[in-house]
């Protein structure tokens, strides 16, 4: 893997090189600095630790029911964190749930020996997708119980193609392999891997979490009020046009309020939001309790309340579908109800189930997204029907992170 190896190095260069006039590369930089210095300083070498690996902010979340339930399983242990992209480290660096959050170094043979020499971990999870080979294969040369979680195997990904012998290799480095479904077991024994089961996807406890410990949010209170509510969440350009076209026409028709939380919130994108719509708008920085029913759209201007937002919602729209994929649409559909989306969604298993059962629909343009939103929206039987669909569908599908724990091995 000589070739891998140089590619991670001239990624590392390139983002040094222009972090300069970069942020995410110059906080990817940055957060690297002296990284093994500050691991010794923080990792107590007569404590026992397991290591959690996750990507992002979305890997974190559906990491998180695992290390809670491990630290409630394990006390004695103590969790080392890692993100390897900045927009997951920034926003949970302080997370209490561990004991020390970092980026993972740089996968490099001389780093992955370095960071295990410090921790000397006795397990690790990696979630869902991150294969960094040189940790990977320097975790399994020291016999060190390796798990990956939640993720989703298919033909067309490189481990599967005629030449994808070397990257598939790493797969067997892996003592289990906790899959979302029996394609990916299938997939995975026809090549030789076997050590997997299905446990499900760690999504589903996380959004139950979310959902029952969900605390009011007082100016979204008297900004709903009976009002029927659209909340759209993590919406990208193309989103906003459907989803602010499909609302001048709804409100003559429903008396409605939106609530938007775009995924992207600079200031060139806010005020692009702006300009879209004629109709009363706000952000949510500058709005006040008292005076915030006069307004018909919500802008949400801050990160994290999103998973919150989604209990005022009767019917959620979730971006992304008219670009790279949707985001989650599980955290609109723990609160039992519909959702709707772009038609980029066949990669997600959540949206291709509930669009078979009827409670999460696909949409082309605007004409459709109204069309969406003014049949859920004036028919409450069959918007009860679909919110009961998207509980079921929750309920049915909890216990993942369970699962993971009753089967990983870890030295008592």
């Amino acid at each position: 893997m000589l070739l891998y190896t140089f590619g991670i190095r001239f990624y590392n260069a390139a983002a040094k090189l222009i972090s300069p006039f970069n942020t995410k590369a110059k906080l990817y930089t940055e957060g690297r600095k002296d990284i093994f210095n500050k691991l010794k300083d923080n990792i107590d070498p007569n404590a026992k630790y397991v290591w959690f690996h996750v990507s992002s902010l979305g890997e974190f979340e559906q990491g998180r029911p695992v290390i809670e339930k491990f630290k409630e399983r394990y006390p004695d242990y103590k969790i080392l964190l890692t993100f390897f992209s900045p927009s997951g480290y920034e926003i949970r660096k302080n997370y209490n749930g561990a004991d020390y959050v970092c980026y993972i170094p740089a996968d490099t043979p001389q780093n992955a020996k370095r960071f295990l020499d410090i921790v000397n971990p006795k397990a690790v999870f990696f979630v869902k997708y991150d294969f960094w080979y040189n940790f990977l294969y320097e975790v399994h040369s020291r016999q060190i119980p390796l798990y990956i979680f939640s993720t989703i195997f298919r033909k067309n990904q490189v481990f599967f193609r005629f030449y994808g012998g070397k990257y598939r290799k790493v797969l067997s480095f892996f003592t289990h392999l906790f899959v979302q479904n029996q394609e990916s077991v299938e997939l995975l024994n026809k090549h030789g891997i076997t050590q997997c089961s299905i446990a499900g996807d760690t999504r589903f406890d996380r959004v139950c979490q979310i959902t029952q410990n969900a605390e009011n949010i007082p100016l979204v209170d008297a900004f709903c009020q009976d009002h029927k509510v659209i909340v759209a969440g993590s919406s990208w350009p193309p989103d906003e046009k459907l989803i602010f076209a499909a609302m001048e026409r709804l409100k003559n028709d429903v008396d409605t309020r939106l609530i938007i939380a775009p995924h992207e919130i600079h200031e060139a994108h806010l005020s692009a939001i702006e300009k879209m719509t004629s109709l009363p708008h706000v952000r949510f920085s500058k709005a006040e309790e008292s005076t915030v029913s006069k307004f018909d759209v919500l802008i949400i201007d801050n990160i994290g309340m999103l998973a919150r937002l989604y209990k005022y919602a009767h019917i959620a729209y979730v971006g992304g579908g008219f670009g790279s994929g949707i985001h989650n649409i599980l955290e609109a559909v723990s609160y039992s109800i519909p959702v709707a989306f772009g038609t980029n969604y066949k990669r997600f298993k959540e949206a291709v189930d509930l669009v078979s059962l009827g409670s999460a629909c696909t949409i082309r343009n605007a004409d459709e997204l109204y069309s969406v939103f003014k049949r859920y929206l004036t028919d409450e039987a069959l918007l009860k029907r679909a919110g009961e669909i998207s509980r079921q569908y929750v309920e049915q599908n909890l216990g993942a992170a369970d699962k993971i724990l009753a089967e990983a091995k870890v030295e008592e």
